[in-house]
């Protein structure tokens, strides 16, 4: 598929999509563009990845997968601004840096992921697509491609959409809207800092540590803290 075509690709789903909806709409057409079965794209917030939007259920998983183990492909992407390519993560080198990471990954059937940074013209990364697939194995310098132009548009729409309207007549920002439910950990982060003394790195690793050891997510650990049903002074 060459460029043209891949550009048309996009513009076709994105087409009519009101703000909020992009970023969604725009993992839809990276797994159309590419040998992938789900793509998700994640923010940088508070010391965690916020997620944004996924194209499926399995994609939303394993973005909250990261989110939860505060490690994965999305990391060193953010970290050093350049796609990480874990081609295998039943084996090899892939598997040994990121063991239960691609264990969940395994799990539910994704073999391989690629993450795309999503950087701005200062050279700021401001967050990462994620794209994964069921088989292993890498992509072309044609699909590599296809994938960074997917980033590209990505990065364009999270920094430059216009503002729309909110439900109550004044305006809001559209992403802020996107991560409402992620208030809920910012929140718990507060309360696990006010409660135990220490600083938001140290409260957000202790709230994912919760809630690995649970089996759950941030999210949901979240919530019981924010009403009173888990403390996380014992961990």
């Amino acid at each position: 598929m060459d460029a043209v075509r891949a550009v048309d690709v996009i513009a076709e789903v994105v087409r009519d999509a009101r703000p909020g909806e992009t970023p969604a709409r725009l993992c839809a057409a990276a797994v159309k563009l590419l040998p992938v079965v789900g793509a998700s794209v994640s923010l940088r917030g508070s010391g965690m990845p916020i997620r944004l939007a996924a194209s499926n259920s399995l994609a939303s998983f394993l973005a909250e997968a990261q989110t939860t183990l505060g490690d994965g492909p999305w990391l060193y992407a953010y970290r050093d601004g350049a796609p990480v390519l874990a081609c295998d993560l039943t084996a090899g080198r892939d598997l040994h840096r990121w063991p239960v990471f691609a264990r969940q990954a395994a799990a539910v059937g994704v073999r391989a992921v690629y993450s795309m940074p999503l950087g701005s013209d200062d050279g700021l990364t401001v967050g990462t697509l994620d794209l994964y697939r069921d088989t292993p194995g890498g992509l072309t310098e044609d699909e590599l491609r296809r994938a960074q132009l997917v980033a590209a548009v990505m990065t364009l729409a999270l920094t430059t959409l216009p503002r729309e309207e909110s439900g109550s007549g004044g305006e809001e920002a559209w992403l802020a809207g996107l991560a409402d439910e992620h208030d809920e950990v910012y929140q718990a982060i507060g309360m696990v800092m006010a409660q135990l003394g220490v600083d938001a790195d140290e409260a957000s690793a202790r709230l994912r540590a919760r809630a690995f050891a649970q089996g759950r997510t941030t999210l949901e650990v979240a919530h019981d803290v924010i009403a009173h049903r888990e403390r996380l002074d014992g961990d």
